[in-house]
């Protein structure tokens, strides 16, 4: 997705408010907003990149030319990040700042057919692939993965342990010095639920809420972390959105999550549903986002897709995302980030 410029996304935001708007009303607005003269070369040109972007569409010809925001998904709107979180936690005009029940209906068609064509391609070059490997270059490359993806995976969660420790903690068992038990516990703990996920990987094709649970109980064993279910008010770090703090509202979040999982037809999409919501319902008093990772993984695994490492993945950005999901349940901008994932381990692992 092409980042906006500050006079597309102010363009991108009129028309988003004022349905069927034409050049002129479009320019009139400009030069108010931003006390400036611009010629109609500059906004067409503007238009054209919201339109090649499938942002906005036009109807009718000539001067007789309107523009409607093209996406009717509201999860998939373009909200420019780096805007939205550059602004101060408290000065945040939050959309949603309680869990939105009504998400639940737009949790579909979130990828588009283009997007699904180079995605299965991908996947394509890695079935063939899985196919020819030898036993001992499986074990191998499912060991690389696992470390990978337990020093990425808790290093998001504040994990200060480096991808050269992990590597060690994992293949000699090793602590590294001048860090805290609960790191290698949890980088451990990433060690077993993954094992346990390639070993019941054809259990993953439906998901049940025990499935889940089992997941979070091995991410979060010996760390002093209750399993099962939340019956309090849990916070997160970094927002002021407020997940469900009612057990029953949270299961009932979780079953519509998986029915929702368990009729999709497109792998990608089912862990990318999983990923986000997982994180957004926060289902546990404490490892919600590692086991949203995991739980992913098991679906990708399950269908015979790629799983995910996330190595290459910038923790700061991921955090953003998140945000802006939490925050106004919108997904553009973390799906980029889970296709560049994916793309990043089909030619990085298993090769």
């Amino acid at each position: 997705m092409q980042k906006l410029t500050k006079r597309q996304d102010l363009i991108l935001q009129f028309i988003r408010k004022n349905s069927g708007v034409q050049n002129k009303h479009i320019l009139d607005y400009l030069s108010k907003e931003l006390e400036e003269d611009f010629g109609r070369v500059t906004i067409v040109r503007d238009i054209d990149v919201l339109r090649k972007n499938n942002m906005i569409k036009r109807q009718g010809a000539g001067r007789n030319v309107n523009y409607f925001e093209a996406v009717d998904n509201e999860l998939l709107k373009y909200i420019d990040v780096d805007n939205y979180c550059s602004q101060d936690l408290d000065k945040r005009d939050i959309l949603y700042p309680s869990f939105n029940f009504k998400i639940f209906k737009y949790l579909e068609g979130l990828f588009t057919k283009s997007e699904l064509v180079g995605i299965n391609k991908w996947n394509n070059d890695y079935r063939a692939r899985i196919k020819k490997i030898s036993p001992t270059i499986l074990k191998k490359e499912i060991e690389r993965l696992t470390i990978d993806l337990s020093w990425k995976s808790s290093q998001i969660e504040g994990n200060t342990y480096s991808l050269l420790d992990t590597e060690i903690l994992i293949k000699e068992d090793k602590e590294a010095k001048g860090h805290k038990r609960e790191e290698a516990i949890m980088i451990l703990n990433h060690k077993k639920a993954l094992d346990f996920i390639f070993s019941k990987k054809n259990s993953f094709k439906k998901l049940s809420i025990k499935d889940l649970e089992n997941i979070h109980s091995l991410l979060i064993d010996d760390l002093g972390v209750k399993k099962g279910m939340r019956s309090n008010l849990v916070g997160i770090t970094g927002t002021n959105y407020k997940p469900l703090d009612n057990q029953y509202q949270i299961k009932e979040a979780v079953q519509q999550t998986l029915k929702i999982i368990n009729t999709s037809k497109e792998a990608i999409e089912k862990a990318f549903i999983a990923t986000l919501m997982v994180s957004y319902i926060q289902p546990f008093e404490d490892g919600n986002k590692r086991s949203s990772r995991l739980l992913s993984n098991a679906i990708l695994l399950g269908d015979n897709y790629c799983p995910l490492s996330f190595r290459s993945i910038d923790e700061k950005e991921y955090k953003k995302a998140m945000i802006l999901f939490y925050e106004q349940n919108k997904v553009l901008y973390f799906k980029e980030l889970f296709i560049e994932q994916f793309e990043f381990a089909v030619k990085n692992y298993f090769l």
